[in-house]
């Protein structure tokens, strides 16, 4: 009976899936295909029981008399197209607009998207900024909206024939752009201008921002003065659910490539159904795939049509009688066959011909391997040569008596100690690059970096900076041991630390309590804090040629098995000639770092790097992140918030408890005051890293040898003072003097985060 009952479950079980299957497969016929001009292919669907999940509803607009608009899901999101082959869907993407004179000239609705399940293509977006002193900034989400990525370019010109040569291309006269960073799902972007368009305003009056599919825009003079276009066709892609492939086939009820004849293809947001080659049609539904006649299309590939049969995902092609080959148009084809020689001849003539044959395939396998040995070796060279390996040879022979060397490491060296790149070797991605564990042929452990760098202008610049960070020797640097120029991006060899970034030992706390047992203390805290400065005091001033690392950040302080600070990721540094004391450059660093002089001058000087190390301290005092959506608006940004939190004399409602209460609260008061010197505005009002190094070791070595008594007194006098209310007229504002254009400009920089975000906090 038990069997019996068995049974007739699994037979109940196979009468469901059945009648599931035939509900799928008339789920189309029943379902509105069109909205507007859109068709609407399931698992999209504009109402219930049309649509695979809430994911995939398409909203029908009728407000519009004339045309309904396909909406995504219930957002103001316009939908162009859907593609289920590629994945894609192409939706109207808004345009920023900023132009002089104007008052409330752009909306916050129309800002960016907040996505949660479709990420903004990188492969085909481009993000584009317009005019002639312009800033664009791009700032994108990931999935669960916990990691920021920040870009942005500018675009500079001065009259209308400078935009004019620049024969419609977007490389940063008039017009700039950016690849969209992987992983966003929600984005907000900004421009404005730097110089209120004083001296092109008879051709350039406003800025715009916006994404843009990029083989659709193509940059013309004529949009300086007017975008005519309100919005421009964007590509997000999309996906079935957050599973692979084969997790999905294990949930057989959810499972969504229906068609026998469909296969899962996995990508970066989840799975998605497609065809089988041969088949075309909707793989999301039963008998959704349907078998192409390739006999029938006009471009039938055989080459006598009516000799052309159609299989099942396939074709064949057949040759008259008396006619040999393959019938295929791009094949063989079709020849008279010859007559076979009778007797001895055809013994004759086919032991030669066989073994002709033979001596052929044999002389073939031993020439193939090396024709394709040569060619990788010729692939090799060019790469070599392209990535500046001759220079970087004739280099490493000018230093020959440097008893530090560049090593050129070979690309079969670099793939076997990556075990080919394998995924599971990736200990970090960034901006510049994707880095892996190594271990090299004698052993030693590694750090490989696939370089992003390519630009043929800056090769001579690059090798140069290989050369010179191969030379330097100092225990608080990431020490480069060489790099591979045989592939088509550099990859460069670190030595390997242990123990992660300060980021992440940073165990950051906004209104959360953490885990206290394994914070840094404040004596580690100060010691990592005077290592670091040591480093980049001596990449100012004690190298041959100085360098501006230019992305000083948290994320890029390494810390080795004794929490021993190593500065890292060199990838936007630039080499300064000594005869030079500033460079004019594209800006580049990360927002909540960012200089602000920098960032509104584009001049790049050694006071760039001491202001982002001042936000660095400012983490280190206080457990907070340099950016933070979960404070204040006004609060957003740290450097501005501790600035402002000691112009009150409040600093200990910043400070972290913890710290405060392993430490002399007289020496936190001194790094507090030392942080607020470096993120003053002006960078001439900054100290130099060689000044901020001395101190930070002055405040040790003076820690260290506290004897108590007098100085305890003192101490607790000076933390009285500090921390008690100042009247307005001792309150030191945020600028120092700082002219008022430059005043406005840098409140924007600051505001930039609160203007622009809010929108996404809601959610779209």
């Amino acid at each position: 009976m038990a069997v019996c009952k068995n049974v007739k479950v699994h037979k109940l079980y196979l009468v469901i899936l059945i009648a599931a299957a035939k509900a799928s497969s008339q789920l189309t016929s029943k379902c509105p295909q069109k909205c507007g001009n859109l068709n609407i292919p399931y698992p999209f669907g504009t109402r219930k029981d049309c649509y695979l999940n809430d994911i995939f509803l398409i909203t029908c607009n009728h407000s519009n008399s004339t045309t309904p608009t396909p909406l995504l899901g219930r957002d103001n999101i316009v939908v162009l197209n859907i593609s289920l082959d590629q994945g894609e869907i192409l939706v109207s993407s808004p345009i920023i607009q900023d132009c002089y004179g104007a008052k409330g000239n752009y909306s916050k609705e129309k800002n960016g998207f907040n996505l949660t399940h479709f990420s903004i293509s990188p492969s085909r977006n481009k993000f584009t900024t317009l005019g002639c002193d312009t800033v664009g900034i791009f700032i994108g989400y990931d999935r669960n909206r916990t990691h920021v990525t920040t870009t942005g370019c500018v675009s500079t010109c001065g009259t209308v024939d400078e935009i004019t040569s620049n024969n419609g291309s977007c490389g940063g006269i008039g017009c700039c752009q950016i690849s969209v960073p992987n992983g966003v799902y929600g984005f907000a972007m900004q421009s404005w201008d730097m110089d209120d368009h004083s001296s092109v305003r008879d051709f350039n009056t406003c800025n715009y921002a916006f994404i843009v599919e990029e083989r659709f825009y193509k940059f013309e003079t004529t949009n300086l003065k007017n975008l005519e276009n309100k919005r421009l066709p964007m590509v997000l892609d999309w996906a079935v659910e957050n599973h692979t492939c084969r997790e999905a086939q294990d949930l057989i009820s959810s499972y969504a490539c229906k068609d026998k004849n469909s296969v899962c293809l996995d990508s970066t947001i989840g799975y998605r159904c497609k065809c089988r080659h041969g088949f075309e049609g909707n793989p999301y539904v039963n008998d959704g795939c349907q078998d192409i006649d390739e006999c029938a299309i006009n471009s039938n590939p055989c080459i006598i049509r009516r000799r052309c049969q159609n299989l099942a995902g396939s074709f064949k092609c057949s040759c008259p009688k008396g006619h040999e080959g393959d019938g295929l148009t791009n094949g063989q084809g079709c020849r008279p066959k010859k007559e076979k020689p009778i007797g001895n001849l055809v013994l004759i003539i086919g032991l030669s011909l066989s073994l002709s044959l033979l001596a052929v395939v044999v002389g073939c396998l031993n020439i193939y391997p090396q024709i394709r040995e040569r060619k990788l070796i010729k692939m090799r060279e060019n790469y070599f040569q392209k990535n500046g390996g001759v220079l970087l040879q004739e280099q490493i022979e000018s230093h020959h008596g440097s008893t530090e060397r560049a090593t050129i490491f070979t690309v079969e060296e670099l793939k076997t100690a990556t075990d080919n790149y394998d995924e599971d070797r990736i200990i970090g991605k960034g901006g510049h690059g994707t880095v892996y564990k190594g271990i090299l042929s004698n052993g030693r452990v590694v750090a490989i970096k696939k370089s992003m760098i390519s630009n043929q202008s800056e090769i001579e610049q690059f090798i140069n900076e290989v050369v010179v960070l191969s030379q330097i020797n100092h225990r608080n640097v990431v020490k480069l041991l060489g790099c591979c120029l045989e592939t088509e991006f550099p990859l460069l060899v670190y030595e390997f630390i242990t123990n992660g970034t300060l980021s992440e030992h940073l165990q950051y706390f906004e209104g959360q309590a953490c885990n206290n047992n394994n914070k840094l203390s404040w004596t580690t805290r100060l010691r990592i804090a005077a290592e670091t400065a040591e480093a980049l005091a001596y990449l100012h001033s004690a190298v041959s040629t100085p360098i501006i690392h230019r992305d000083v950040k948290t994320a890029n302080i390494l810390l080795d098995e004794n929490l021993t600070a190593k500065v890292s990721d060199f990838g936007a540094s630039k080499l300064v000639p000594l005869d030079q004391t500033q460079l004019t450059t594209l800006v580049q660093g990360t927002l909540g770092y960012l200089d602000p002089e920098y960032f509104q001058t584009r001049q790049l000087t050694d006071k760039s790097d001491v202001y982002s190390f001042g936000v660095v301290l400012a983490e280190l005092l206080t457990s907070k992140k340099a950016l933070s959506f979960s404070r204040p608006e006004i609060y957003r940004n740290l450097s501005m918030y501790f600035v402002s939190i000691m112009d009150e004399g409040c600093l200990d409602q910043i400070l972290d408890n913890d710290i405060v209460s392993d430490a002399s609260v007289g020496y936190i008061i001194d790094v507090a005051n030392l942080a607020k010197r470096c993120l003053r505005l002006k960078g001439e009002e900054r100290p130099s890293m060689k000044e901020v190094a001395m101190e930070l070791e002055g405040i040790r070595v003076m820690e260290k040898h506290s004897l108590g008594g007098a100085n305890d007194v003192e101490s607790q006098e000076e933390t009285e003072y500090f921390l008690k209310p100042h009247s307005p007229n001792n309150i030191v504002a945020h600028g120092d003097g700082t002219s008022g254009s430059t005043s406005s400009t840098i409140s924007r920089f600051y505001n930039l985060h609160n203007e622009i975000l809010e929108p996404l906090g809601h959610g779209r």
